[in-house]
Formats: C-alpha cells, structure tokens, sequence
C-alpha cells in the first residue's frame, strides 16, 4: 500500500476539485449566491416591504448549528472508522489464513491450498456486495468453486454462508492430512474474526443516524444560508454574495460530508474505498500463494494506492 502524505500547495488548496465535496453541494452554493444577489440588486425589498434582520439571531443560530453539525460529524466518523478498523481485521485475516494453509498442510496439494486460500480473499469482494446490496461480482466469482459460488448466489446472507463452507473445508482439509485439532482451532479462531467482522458491518449498515435528527440539520441548514443574505446586505452590501457562498460552502459542505461518511459502505467520494481494499487483500493472498501475475492494484479515491 502507498499513501501519497504530499501537502497540497496553495493553488490546490483554492482550486482543487476532485476529492471534494463541490461536486455534491455547488448547485446549493450557486442557488445562494444567486439570491444573495437578488437581495443587493434590492436592497433587502421583498413586495415593498424591507426585511430587516440583525447579526444578533444569526450569531446565536450559527453557533448553534456549529455544534449540531460538530456533533454529526462526529458520529458520521465514529461510523467510517469502525468500519475502517474492521475491514482492516479482513486484511489481517486473510493474510493469516493463507499462511497457516501453507505452513499446517504442506502436504496439500497446490490446488486446494489455493482453493483455500483464495476462500479468505473472496470473503472481502462477498461481503463487499452484501454491503452495497449487489449480486456476487466477477471478483468473487473467479475466486470460488461454481457449486460454491452457485450455493452464496441462492443465499440471504452470502458472506455467512461463505464462512461456513470456510470451516466445513478447514476440518476436512485437516483430517485429510491427519493434523491435530489443537491447530484446527486456530484456525477456525480467525474463521471466527471474520464472522465478527461481518456483524459488525451489519450493525453499521442496519443502524443509521436517526431520521429526524438528519432532517432538522437540513432544515436548519438551508434556512440559515438562504436568510443570511437579508441580515448582510445593509452592512457590507455588494461584499454579500460573497460571504454568503464562503458561509454556504461551509455549511452546506459540512452537512454533505457527514451524510456521506455515515454510511462508509456506499460508493460516494469520501466513502471506504472497498474496490481498492478488497483488491489489496486478493494481492497479498496471491502473493503469499508464490504466484507471480497478481491483479492490478486499484488508486482509492483518497489518494491511496492499493
């Protein structure tokens, strides 16, 4: 894995686009500095009448929605990193599996040490699926037996099944070669981090941020930035539109990050880049394995090469 840590410069910093969340909230941004300018080109007149706001509620509202935000954020990454951390326990795993495989049976055959191992890396694209709500993908596919691939395609929870069919070969592979029970039980301890990993993912899928909670935010966010024009223009005038899309962005940005990185699963920007992930445990599989053309890594979308 290369972690690109190079720090942005200034031209980046301002006018960097890819990896943003620009592309998600611009049309709210522009739909802002839009009618911030409406409101200079009228002075604050809405059908004769003027409407006269004061900094002082929009202090108090602001620090407010600072901290619910601060909060959410909060949470919204609590989220991503445990799913982080989980889907590092994959890497780990499968690495560990694969090299038992290799150092308890050597008297295995080649072909089903790699059938084996090779069980450990399409864990990853399975679960992967199973988390996005997707048909076992080719990845998986090329990694697994056809009556076994043809058994997780038929069932509810894929990734489950896939770890019994894991065991059900560890035991037989064990007995086949005569090795003692001591060994097989740890092995089946890293089967069993697996199955960790795997509820726990469920947990973080089957249990959003609160619907209410994610609707007020909204609401208070766009009613903030779409009144804050009116408290402005008296003050700083034909500087408002301006303001108002630095404070837009802000917010807007804010909210738009956490809606993404509370579900770490999804394929949005700032999301876990499973691909990637998923891809780097195959590798290492692979490259434990001895074999020489191992599959190309995949660039996350954070600048981490995998």
């Amino acid at each position: 894995m290369i972690i690109h840590n190079q720090k942005p410069n200034l031209a980046t910093l301002l006018f960097a686009y890819k990896g943003t969340i620009i592309s998600i909230i611009w049309p709210k941004v522009l739909f802002t500095v839009l009618l911030s300018s409406l409101v200079v080109m009228t002075h604050g007149t809405l059908y004769d009448y003027k409407l006269v706001l004061t900094a002082t509620p929009f202090t108090l509202w602001g620090l407010t929605l600072a901290i619910f935000l601060g909060f959410r954020n909060t949470v919204a990454y609590q989220r991503f990193w445990e799913a982080r951390t989980l889907w590092g326990e994959v890497l780990v795993v499968a690495r560990n599996l694969t090299r038992q495989t290799l150092t308890l049976l050597p008297d295995l055959p080649a072909a089903q040490q790699r059938v084996l191992s090779y069980r450990a890396a399409a864990f990853a694209y399975v679960m992967r699926d199973c988390q996005r709500g997707l048909a076992i993908g080719e990845e998986a596919a090329a990694l697994l037996p056809a009556q076994e691939l043809k058994e997780l395609q038929d069932s509810d929870n894929a990734p489950n099944m896939l770890l019994l069919r894991m065991s059900q070969a560890f035991v037989a592979a064990f007995r086949q070669q005569g090795v003692d029970s001591i060994l097989l039980a740890g092995v089946e301890q890293q089967v069993n981090r697996l199955s960790y990993v795997h509820g726990g993912c469920e947990r973080i899928k089957s249990t959003p941020i609160p619907y209410p909670y994610i609707l007020m935010l909204h609401r208070f966010v766009h009613i903030y930035c779409f009144l804050l024009p009116f408290c402005l223009v008296d003050s700083i005038g034909w500087l408002t539109p301006f303001v108002v899309c630095v404070l837009a962005y802000t917010f807007f940005g804010l909210d738009a990050l956490g809606d993404q990185i509370s579900d770490p699963f999804d394929t949005q920007p700032n999301d876990l880049a499973l691909d990637a992930m998923s891809r780097n445990i195959e590798i290492n599989v692979r490259m434990l394995l001895g074999e020489q053309e191992l599959p190309q890594g995949i660039e996350a979308r954070n600048g981490v090469l995998l």
